[in-house]
């Protein structure tokens, strides 16, 4: 049996689906692969995900069982990914969009000399500009065959491939289709005295074969044109990435091709030039615009031991960096992985669709069969039911059931990436919408994150010799955490140019502070509750500690060897966007509450800042998934927001877990939804863009079945005993060609998106 321990991931790009039916086919074929424990297939992306145990399977077994199935399937190409050159999709598509147009050509003028030698039999009128020999049965015979049989070649194949799978598709309907009013035709040429010995007129519908077939294929073409624009983000994505690097190696500047950069490797860059990888700056300064990669139109000021991002844009200055992350491990790539992800993924309100298209095609030649036994029986007239059955078998489309969901969460996760925001999955992003409570964590999410001392003050003496001594020792221990006040500790002891001693016995105590023997001496720093819980009391400071609090300082006390000795006021900045961003999540009737392990007064005075009424403070880190799990037992759809490694079990527990980019690779991987810029307008955006998503499918999926729901009764002839009309199967062909088209439109509408709430900072 497979654990989770034991799997992998692996996406395959699939070629030679015609419906949402041969997803479905292929979808169970990979799942009848022992070792393969989930397989996903999603017809608008053309792309299966499939989550196998390397030690039953491999890569080429899955693809073997593809192909038995009558498909392609091949691997996304890492290198492909990071560089944007053309892969095995990009040129499939475009050879396919090449035969299609040939074949479009060549079925067009065969379609309009048919039409135009059928015209007076549709008619019923002689006109005399039409030369006779048009009207020939033998030259509609010998013009129509190619079309029939060359240019919709791959109906018949994809229908032999579904009869051998022993289901059928939107090809079976096609070919059967089509085939009945070709080979009637030809009967009807061949053997016309059968038809005049019965009183009947020996009728040919050669036009109404061509003319179908040629409107499928410039559907399809249309199709793949609009679904190709779809995956328009990650080629955008894929483009921004700089070709070549300039590296400094044995003291000489040389240009390499960007997949031969190595980690260490020292790289100049001059204004105006793409950044070819991540990195960290050595030497020089800059302004950069890293627009493209976190949607943040402001230029970033960057300095030695700063950090740079793959793909962005040096603005003014040169500089060194040294690589960090290269090829399919930088940011950019990282990026088009989740994104690539995501639209592979299916949203759970596709789940209807699959269950209808798994049924359509065999649900709909038995209407066709009924059709045609029931119009003949009753009139006797072959010709009507002829048409009536061909009219079903071609009307319908289970394409546009298949394309409504995928290619609408295709466009809105590449909207999200362009706008620095990463959808994991289309769930995630169906779900957004729903969201009822907003819980904010406030450092580095409300707050900048880099808190700087503000205020200083010890118990025995107050001279500056007596306030350097115990800040050398609150350094030397605060030196050996990660947490972001530490941060602040520390670097204000270098700005007093001391030199830090060692840390002994270090210990981080979650939730409320840190320990260390520091030259002899226990230092214990932290919270006023943990410092009690120790037997300290901190009673002498507590008015001193409640002016800060209420000034939005956090304030951390000072013990050396388990007696009181100092205190500390720590201000964290609110990121200017945070006020605008909580105001928009209350406009769209949002419950905004702040999560932080920091004092009730601290937390209070940075809520009331910002807006935010409800504040959970000084909850632990082990306790954050459980005030989490309370709101959701209040019947709330509850998304959580941090940036921290404590965040990462609220991030889990939640509905939707959103990180801030900024944040820890923890928070980042426990999350649904990363905001690269770290700044919250993001959720807004995000929560807008879900809503604007979920929208668009649900006016695909009504589209796409109140279109077969009418169309179907319409071409069996429901109207003509009380009209007398009855659709023409060419019409009947055009409907169905564009369904498909006008779904896929529709979705590429979502990138126009844009969000209600523009926010100021000011």
């Amino acid at each position: 049996m497979n654990t989770r321990a034991n799997l992998e991931k692996i996406n395959l790009k699939l070629r030679g689906m015609s419906c949402a039916s041969c997803a479905s086919s292929i979808e169970e074929a990979i799942n009848h692969v022992p070792g393969v424990a989930e397989c996903s297939v999603n017809f608008g992306a053309e792309q299966a995900a499939i989550k196998y145990n390397p030690r039953q399977t491999s890569i080429e077994d899955i693809q073997d069982a593809v192909e038995e199935a009558g498909y392609a399937a091949y691997s996304l190409q890492e290198q492909e990914m990071v560089t944007g050159e053309d892969d095995q999709e990009k040129a499939a598509r475009r050879a396919e969009s090449r035969d299609l147009f040939r074949k479009i050509i060549v079925g067009g003028v065969i379609s309009v000399i048919l039409i135009i030698g059928s015209l007076p039999m549709m008619t019923g009128l002689e006109i005399s500009l039409i030369p006779a020999w048009l009207h020939n049965p033998w030259l509609q015979l010998i013009l129509t065959t190619p079309v029939q049989f060359w240019c919709g070649y791959r109906f018949y194949i994809g229908a032999w491939k579904a009869f051998k799978r022993h289901t059928a598709t939107m090809d079976t309907l096609i070919a059967l289709g089509t085939s009945a009013a070709y080979f009637y035709s030809l009967f009807a040429t061949v053997f016309p005295g059968f038809f005049l010995n019965q009183g009947l007129m020996p009728e040919v519908y050669y036009e109404t074969a061509a003319v179908i077939i040629t409107m499928i294929l410039l559907g399809q073409w249309f199709e793949n044109r609009a679904k190709g624009q779809t995956s328009e983000a990650i080629r955008q994505l894929m483009g921004l990435q700089a070709r070549d690097a300039r590296v400094i190696r044995n003291g000489r500047e040389i240009d390499v091709p960007i997949n031969e950069v190595q980690i260490d490797d020292i790289i100049l860059v001059r204004p105006g030039e793409k950044i070819p990888v991540d990195g960290e700056i050595i030497s020089g300064s800059s302004t950069i615009d890293e627009a493209m990669v976190t949607g943040e139109s402001i230029p970033v000021q960057k300095q030695p031991g700063d950090e740079v991002i793959g793909a962005t844009i040096n603005k003014t200055g040169s500089f060194q960096f040294r690589a960090t992350r290269v090829g399919t491990n930088t940011v950019l790539a990282q990026i088009v992985k989740l994104v690539q992800d995501a639209q592979g993924s299916k949203a759970p309100i596709q789940r209807l669709a699959d269950q209808v298209t798994g049924w359509f095609a065999p649900v709909v030649i038995a209407i066709a069969i009924a059709t045609f036994v029931l119009w003949f029986t009753i009139m006797g007239n072959i010709s009507l039911a002829l048409i009536t059955t061909v009219g079903v078998l071609i009307i319908a489309c289970p394409c546009a059931l298949g394309l409504a969901t995928p290619t609408s969460v295709m466009v809105g996760t590449g909207k999200g990436a362009e706008n620095g925001i990463l959808i994991k999955g289309a769930e995630s992003l169906e779900l957004a919408h729903k969201i009822q409570t907003v819980v904010l964590d406030k450092t580095g999410t409300i707050t900048a994150g880099k808190p700087t001392v503000t205020n200083y003050i010890t118990v025995k003496g107050s001279g500056n010799d007596a306030k350097l001594k115990l800040l050398r020792l609150v350094a030397a221990v605060e030196r050996n955490s990660e947490h972001p006040l530490a941060e602040s500790v520390v670097r204000h002891a270098q700005s007093q140019e001391i030199k830090l001693a060692e840390c002994d016995d270090f210990q981080a105590i979650a939730g409320s502070g840190v320990q260390g023997r520091v030259l002899g001496n226990l230092v214990q720093i932290g919270t006023r509750r943990w410092l009690a819980e120790l037997g300290i009391k901190t009673d002498s400071l507590q008015p001193q500690k409640d002016i800060w609090e209420a000034e939005a300082k956090t304030v951390v006390l000072i013990a050396v060897n388990s007696e009181l000795a100092g205190m500390m006021g720590i201000a964290d900045a609110v990121k200017p966007a945070s006020t605008a961003a909580v105001k928009a999540l209350r406009n769209l009737n949002l419950e905004v509450v702040m999560l932080t392990g920091d004092n009730q007064k601290t937390a209070e005075a940075i809520a009331r800042q910002v807006g935010i009424v409800r504040v959970e403070a000084e909850v632990r880190p082990d306790q954050k998934a459980a005030k989490i799990r309370e709101l959701q037992q209040e019947g709330k759809i509850v998304a959580m927001v941090g940036d921290g490694i404590n965040d990462a079990p609220a991030l889990a527990q939640a509905d939707v877990g959103i990180a801030i980019g900024t944040g820890t690779d923890v928070a980042i991987a426990a999350s649904d939804i990363t905001l690269i810029s770290g700044e919250l307008q993001g959720i807004v955006t995000a929560i807008e863009l879900s809503k604007a998503t979920i929208n668009n499918i649900r006016q695909n999926l009504f589209f796409a079945f109140i279109y077969n729901v009418l169309g179907i009764p319409i071409a069996a002839g429901i109207l003509f005993p009380f009209f007398g009309w009855l659709l023409n199967p060419i019409i009947a062909g055009g409907a169905m060609a564009f369904s498909s088209v006008s779904v896929v439109t529709n979705a590429l509408r979502l990138r126009k998106f844009k969000t209600r709430y523009q926010l100021s900072v000011r």
